[in-house]
């Protein structure tokens, strides 16, 4: 059974750069807030939106003079992944950038997407991202090192900081499209879990940059995987997927060969 589609715009004022993909497994509340950032803040940014409501839940509520954007609904079947719901959402994207971007984000008071996608227009850039707050404005660590297993033991059981920027959490990214068609997005055979590792790790392979531009967003995320243990199972098995591919073999390799003081991967 294939996923039902519904589009929905005001009028023809939909003619920003970018398209972005916000993926819902219940969180309407969440969304029809992002959604009138979107509107309010970033409609000369954003040409269309794709929302995948991953589970039954209510649509949201257009403002009163409609929507500035291209809003597609698409109503699953049944459940998929992180990685092929963003994957499938973005898959023939026609416009210069693509957005993914996590329903429980929240601007903060004005437009970043516009910053980010002229970062992203850089030579040698592969994605960008904002820095993260709390809703108590605690900074977010959304930058991390490559996830070793050293470095989990460091970070989690010795509360160690991060070092290095090998990896940005996916919850609110940038990228020229195409680099996103050129790496034919995130990996789908991961499950919600280190596929942004994994398309982070790609895109340095590959000489490109990771870039934080000069905005922030509030992120309200809660890590699931340390409160339910099906999330924490997910959570595992994907960094033994990770830990087993070429993909990480190959990072390693470079942050071996390179200077210990000042490891990173390709380009910083």
């Amino acid at each position: 059974m294939q996923p039902l589609t519904s589009a929905l715009a005001s009028d023809d004022r939909a003619a920003g750069p970018l398209v972005v993909s916000v993926v819902s497994h219940g969180h309407q509340p969440q969304v029809q807030s992002l959604l009138n950032d979107l509107a309010q803040f970033s409609a000369a940014t954003v040409s269309r939106v794709v929302l995948t409501l991953n589970q039954p839940e209510p649509e949201p509520q257009a403002p009163s003079g409609g929507w500035p954007f291209v809003l597609q609904i698409v109503h699953n079947a049944r459940p998929l992944g992180f990685g092929a719901n963003h994957n499938r959402a973005l898959a023939g994207a026609t416009e210069p950038f693509v957005c993914v971007l996590n329903p429980d984000v929240r601007w903060n008071g004005s437009d970043p997407l516009w910053a980010m996608v002229q970062a992203a227009a850089q030579p040698g850039v592969g994605c960008t991202y904002p820095a993260q707050f709390d809703e108590a404005g605690n900074r977010q660590d959304s930058e991390r090192d490559l996830p070793t297993p050293i470095a989990l033991l460091r970070r989690h059981m010795l509360r160690r900081r991060e070092t290095r920027v090998d990896w940005v959490n996916a919850a609110c990214l940038v990228l020229p499209q195409s680099v996103w068609q050129r790496l034919a997005g995130f990996e789908e055979a991961y499950f919600m879990y280190c596929e942004d590792v994994d398309l982070c790790l790609r895109l340095r392979l590959a000489g490109l940059a990771l870039v934080r531009a000069p905005v922030q967003v509030v992120h309200a995320g809660q890590r699931a995987s340390h409160r339910r243990w099906a999330h924490l199972r997910w959570h595992v098995q994907s960094l033994l997927r990770l830990w087993r591919s070429p993909v990480y073999r190959q990072a390693c390799q470079l942050l071996l060969a390179q200077d210990k003081g000042a490891a990173t991967i390709g380009r910083s």
